[in-house]
């Protein structure tokens, strides 16, 4: 077990160096969206992860439906809201647009929720696709396909932010079961992180809150082994 874990921290801060460190700070801060955004998506997707490392950029949180390979449970939403099963697929409630494509994804919330100009890390074309895909395959499928569970009843909370590779590991497990989750991305400058340290007394991440059980912690092997535990059914 101690040579996995280590394995897989290992890994994990390597798809973190893939992407140079990208997306552990936020850069630019607009008007934050009324009402909370909405994002299906599956962590091993190279495309999706460039959607979440925009929405740590522009401090922005959102309801995460995973929809990993195999899952039942919010791929069919996606299909029968745009018409096919493709990841990234947001949905933002305040101006009703419901869109896919990654490039467009991140075009439309830099110039509604930011400052209009979309980061060098995320324009560059192939070049930004090749760096995503990249970190993907150090994580060798891990958040891509379903893992039996039961569905919790009122979505879970998840503090963290794109570029920590323990947050990583913990959106992999909540991806694999399938378990929608409220995104509160803390990546340092965020306009969150006082009210965060006010509440938990320090600054660390990944932070689980579960509701259904009254459950709040730190560690990321902590809160996988909580989360397989819990809802996992294999």
């Amino acid at each position: 077990m101690a040579l996995a874990r280590l394995m897989d921290v290992t890994t994990s801060v390597l798809a973190t160096v893939a992407r140079f460190g990208f997306a552990e700070r936020v850069s630019q801060v607009g008007q934050a969206p009324a009402k909370l955004l909405e994002l299906y998506e599956f962590e091993a997707c190279p495309y999706c992860r460039k959607v979440r490392e925009a929405l740590t950029v522009l401090d922005l949180e959102a309801m995460i439906y995973p929809c990993p390979k195999g899952g039942a449970r919010f791929r069919g939403v996606v299909r029968e809201r745009g018409g096919k099963e493709q990841f990234p697929y947001l949905v933002d409630p305040n101006s009703g647009i419901e869109m896919y494509e990654s490039d467009d994804i991140n075009r439309y919330l830099f110039a509604r929720y930011g400052s209009g100009g979309v980061p060098l890390m995320l324009s560059l074309g192939p070049l930004t696709l090749a760096g995503s895909a990249a970190a993907s395959g150090m994580r060798f499928g891990r958040g891509e396909h379903y893992r039996p569970a039961r569905p919790p009843e009122q979505p879970l909370e998840l503090y963290s932010y794109e570029g920590s590779p323990f947050c990583r590991l913990v959106r992999e497990a909540l991806c694999e079961l399938e378990l929608p989750y409220r995104l509160h991305n803390v990546a340092r400058g965020s306009r969150r992180r006082e009210a965060f340290i006010a509440r938990t007394g320090k600054m660390m991440v990944p932070y689980l809150v579960d509701s259904n059980r009254d459950v709040a912690m730190f560690e990321s092997a902590d809160i996988v082994a909580y989360l397989r535990r819990t809802y996992g059914m294999s």
